[in-house]
């Protein structure tokens, strides 16, 4: 029974790992989209301030290019990360099937130990009560 109560500890640590690397990815799709958000103002700002919201305009404020570039950038980020998020969900619930599933034989394991124990005791009471009524 060690062996497998070692490949439980094991499963586990693989679950939470998982679970780490979504809470990770979806922090940083957060992150990403409130910093998207950010330079979105920034360049509703930027063309309030210059009058200027066509960036095909000549003297359209370069912060403002800039600004698109880097959102643009952080967009196909978040596109890639929720990607991942997705792949690393159907892992983490891939491990954690691979959990139950270990668990369930540990507890059917257990079961039958509990079994055989208590047919054990029950033969021995009736093996006592047997003796006791002969003599």
């Amino acid at each position: 029974m060690k062996s497998r109560e070692t490949l439980i500890r094991l499963k586990r640590f693989q679950v939470d790992e998982k679970r780490r690397k979504v809470a990770q990815i979806e922090t940083m799709i957060a992150e990403f989209e409130r910093m998207n958000a950010e330079l979105e103002r920034e360049i509703m700002a930027e063309q309030a301030k210059a009058g200027i919201s066509d960036p095909g305009h000549f003297a359209y404020p370069t912060y403002a290019k800039a600004a698109i570039q880097r959102r643009d950038n952080l967009a196909r980020s978040i596109n890639d990360l929720k990607a991942q998020l997705e792949g690393a969900r159907g892992d983490l619930a891939e491990a954690f099937e691979e959990l139950k599933k270990v668990e369930i034989l540990e507890e059917r394991d257990q079961q039958r130990e509990r079994a055989e124990n208590a047919a054990r005791e029950q033969a021995e009471l009736d093996r006592i009560g047997a003796q006791r009524v002969r003599a």
